[in-house]
């Protein structure tokens, strides 16, 4: 079985275009992200973790990077968003306490 490297090599010998796909861990241990200073933290339920700031640059701005949500967290608001009202919306509540 030929590894990456040697599947590129050949191919760049029979002058065919080939690029390597990056794994998940790749792209987080990708060594320009750090000093580009890509990363922020974001926070959780369970904790902080790393988060990677969307593509593209402006000085414009700093992008939003706002807490991942707890489940549930803003559906209320949604609903009503969505025409809903509290007698709707209210039976929700009561069939998560049974």
């Amino acid at each position: 079985m030929l590894t990456a490297d040697e599947f590129s090599r050949r191919f760049d010998d029979a002058q065919i275009a080939n690029a390597r796909m990056s794994t998940l861990a790749d792209l987080w241990a990708h060594p320009q992200l750090k000093p580009r200073k890509r990363w922020r933290e974001g926070g959780t339920p369970v904790g902080p973790i790393p988060a990677l700031l969307p593509p593209g640059r402006t000085d414009a701005f700093e992008p939003r990077m706002d807490d991942v949500p707890v489940l549930g967290q803003h559906t209320d608001s949604i609903l009503r968003e969505m025409g809903w009202d509290y007698k709707r919306i209210a039976p929700r509540h009561t069939e998560k306490l049974v």
